[in-house]
């Protein structure tokens, strides 16, 4: 039977109390968010202004996203009519590291390497959460939508500006005691919640080692990321993967996690807030079965990563590159005849796209003896001919 909703009092300009939204909190904990803030439903100006200026210089590199259309994913008001306060959560997503246990007389796969965020479906629970919240306002009888992972809201700027926490140089958003190991989601609703106070000072200090750790140097200035030097978008963007930034990548399939590796307050205070590891977290890739996949079954196994047009040639190239890296690293990997295989396999695909990476992955390996004189296709002349 449907609960009846009921009418929303007639609060003029009056907030709702502080109690109403310790509801909704309690009720968000249940789904494992451990942090929660209100921010105003203005537009967000600093993060538009941001937007639209870091686009003009080509900092976003084509990425979309909240990029794709800043007037809108930084104005509350045009993801809910009428929107009065935001209320925002944040869900822990530190995990142990599980032990990959193989069986006996198994050969170790050669692995990549996946960001934490990306281990495990974190943003489902999170979803559930912010929809428990929003259900709970909309059967008081107000307008509630969640939004999560989503470009139709700037989640780190609302996050802000409910007190959850301060920009970190690496541009994540840091949550004081906590760090920054958390996804972030928010409920748009045209409830007078009352808002944060203000927001939380910087604490990061004199502090640069995200800068000074980053494997590409994209973080150009505090707070200021270069999409076309980050590792974590390149390995999203479709197309061939800048040359330049090959070796950087090392073992990473998906994600990066160096800039939060090397952050003080993510490093020492994120443990209070790990999670148990479960069933089906994968924190790393057996390359060599990824390439060995078919599409469904890299889509049905990684679908739930955001892979461009939804397309498993993407995950196909990152790993094509990290192969070249690791097997490169030690001799028994590069001789190993699962990666001769694989790349003669790749080297003669129909795709023009995946045969360039397999010949910097052959010519990595020194397995030059694999490569074809010549190919039909300028990109894949291009790896032939290009110093390694």
């Amino acid at each position: 039977m449907r609960s009846s909703r009921t009418t929303p009092p007639d609060l003029g300009d009056a907030c709702l109390p502080d109690s109403y939204v310790h509801e909704l909190t309690a009720i968000a904990s249940g789904h494992g968010i451990t942090h929660t803030g209100v921010a105003p439903s203005s537009v967000m100006q600093r993060a538009r202004d941001a937007l639209l200026g870091r686009r003009q210089a080509g900092l976003h590199d084509g990425m979309s996203f909240t990029y794709k259309n800043p007037e809108r994913s930084t104005d509350p008001d045009r993801a809910v009519a009428g929107a009065r306060a935001v209320f925002v959560a944040a869900r822990p997503y530190l995990l142990d590291q599980p032990p990959s246990d193989l069986p006996d007389g198994t050969p170790a796969p050669i692995t990549g390497r996946v960001a934490r965020y990306a281990w495990t479906d974190h943003y489902g629970p999170l979803r559930a959460g912010l929809q428990a919240v929003a259900l709970r306002l909309r059967h008081d009888g107000w307008r509630a939508v969640a939004f999560a992972d989503d470009n139709s809201m700037v989640d780190r700027e609302v996050a802000y500006l409910a007190g959850l926490g301060w920009f970190g140089k690496n541009a994540n958003l840091l949550l004081p005691g906590a760090g920054s190991y958390f996804v972030l989601g928010s409920v748009v609703t045209t409830a007078p919640l009352p808002v944060a106070a203000a927001p939380i000072d910087d604490g990061c200090g004199s502090c640069r080692r995200c800068l000074d750790g980053c494997p590409t140097g994209a973080i150009v200035q505090p707070g200021v990321v270069d999409a076309a030097r980050c590792l974590a978008w390149l390995l999203q963007k479709p197309g061939i993967f800048d040359r330049r930034y090959r070796r950087a990548l090392g073992d990473r399939m998906y994600g990066c996690d160096e800039c939060q590796e090397v952050c003080p307050p993510t490093v020492r205070l994120g443990q209070r807030f790990q999670q148990p590891t479960t069933s089906g977290v994968e924190p790393w890739v057996d390359v060599i079965g990824l390439l060995a996949s078919t599409d469904a079954q890299i889509i049905d196994r990684w679908g739930r990563w955001y892979i461009s047009h939804r397309d498993p040639r993407w995950l196909r190239r990152n790993a094509l590159i990290v192969l070249g890296n690791v097997a490169a690293t030690g001799t028994a990997a590069a001789a190993d005849h699962r990666v001769a295989s694989t790349l003669a396999r790749y080297l003669a695909h129909d795709d023009p796209m995946l045969r360039a990476h397999a010949v910097w992955a052959a010519r990595s390996c020194g397995l030059d003896h694999l490569l074809p004189a010549t190919d039909p296709h300028p990109d894949v002349v291009a790896e032939l001919t290009a110093p390694l």
